[in-house]
């Protein structure tokens, strides 16, 4: 419950200030009347609490059960309480809903509230809410959008499930390398130390080896500062704009333009549908791509949908979507049922890029081993080779 700043009239006719905690002006003044007071100001006291954007998946509870409880015929304003009452939730949502409830109290929209704690909802359910205020359909577009985000949260998922077996090997082969240089390989200087000629490849390993030994806080300090600053270099726009840039166009493009491709057919079918002006709802969309060599393609687009041009024609100049997207999108526009058009490519764009991210796990596994298999495999040649010669060395003298 929000905190008030209270200015009261006691039953001696004294001003006094206070703080008060309680749901709404009703039970603010119940409160005060039950210390024989008499507001006559009160203020709200903002609550110092982060604002963060919401996960995928709270984002998709927090739509379905709106649009449960309004299709059931509960108010917004009980439905919010319900949902900030709920225990399942974090103590985070449970604020933000509850802070949510306090500005629809005061007769602010849902869509408006919701802006006001920006970026705790993201643009697509603003703009789908306000549009759902003005046309009633508030149920059925929470509903819609619930099953929007479950899927783009189920794609994330699936993608970070299927990085976590690459990712576990790759750094158990960075231990394993690290091990091996820092503690296996200084146990055989003693031993080449008595050989008068060392081959190169082994002269190579226990160079690198005396380094990891010598340095290996360095190492450490470096990958640490590597992974800070790598973090805030790719947040420079310039920077941010050639790595999305390289998404695109690298080794992985295929991939990343299936899954562009279908977050924003979904976005804009879901705009679409709730008759959100064209040109908005590709502002709106441009946003929920994530990426920003796409999204700056858009302002090309806007205009020539602005100028009368077709939808399909605008995005066939985009390079970040598949070509499949713009066919769609055609037939769309010449049948008039664009709306339910870009949800099928959506699904099936999804499905694509699930058995594409697959496909790219069943490669990686098998490259990470041979590099781990190369690796280990390069340090045994490095550490037997010497010791042949001296063997074969010995023959020959006998």
């Amino acid at each position: 419950m929000p905190d008030y700043r209270v200015v009261a009239q006691n039953e001696k006719g004294k001003q006094v200030k206070v703080r008060v905690t309680a749901s709404d002006e009703r039970e603010l003044k119940k409160r005060l009347s039950e210390k024989k007071q008499t507001l006559l100001y009160y203020d709200e006291i903002a609550k110092a609490v982060p604002l963060k954007p919401l996960k995928k998946s709270q984002l998709s509870d927090f739509c379905r059960q709106i649009g449960e409880l309004i299709k059931s015929g509960i108010s917004i304003l009980r439905a919010l309480e319900i949902q900030g009452g709920d225990e399942s939730i974090t103590p985070y949502e449970k604020d933000l809903y509850m802070r949510l409830r306090d500005r629809v109290v005061q007769g602010i929209a849902l869509s408006q509230a919701m802006q006001e704690l920006t970026p705790a909802f993201p643009p697509l359910l603003i703009n789908m809410f306000r549009a759902a205020e003005s046309s009633g359909n508030m149920d059925s577009t929470a509903l819609r959008l619930a099953v929007q985000f479950q899927k783009e949260n189920e794609l994330e998922s699936e993608a970070k499930s299927a990085m976590a077996y690459p990712k576990i090997l790759g750094g158990l082969l960075v231990v394993v390398v690290f091990v091996i240089f820092g503690f296996i390989m200084p146990q055989f200087e003693d031993l080449f130390a008595e050989m008068p000629v060392l081959p190169l490849p082994t002269r190579i390993l226990l160079g690198i080896s005396d380094f990891v030994a010598a340095y290996w806080y360095l190492l450490i300090i470096l990958a640490a500062l590597i992974w800070m600053f790598g973090g805030m270099v790719g947040r420079i726009p310039s920077v941010r704009y050639q790595i999305d840039k390289f998404k695109v166009r690298g080794p992985l493009g295929k991939l990343q333009k299936v899954i562009y491709s279908a977050r924003f057919a979904r976005t804009m079918s879901s705009l679409y549908s709730a008759g959100i002006p064209i040109d908005q709802c590709l502002n709106i969309a441009r946003q929920t791509i994530g990426n920003t060599y796409i999204e700056q393609q858009f302002n090309e687009v806007i205009k020539t949908v602005q100028a009368g041009g077709l939808l399909s024609d605008a995005l066939d100049q985009v390079d970040g979507f598949v070509s499949k997207l713009t066919s769609v999108v055609r037939v769309g526009e010449e049948t008039g049922s664009l709306d339910s058009m870009l949800t099928s490519v959506a699904d099936n764009l999804d499905f694509a890029s699930e058995q594409a991210l697959l496909r790219m796990v069943k490669y990686i596994e098998p490259v990470m081993i041979i590099i781990m298999a190369v690796i280990v495999g390069a340090i045994i040649i490095g550490v037997i080779l010497p010791i042949y010669q001296s063997y074969s060395t010995i023959g020959a003298g006998q």
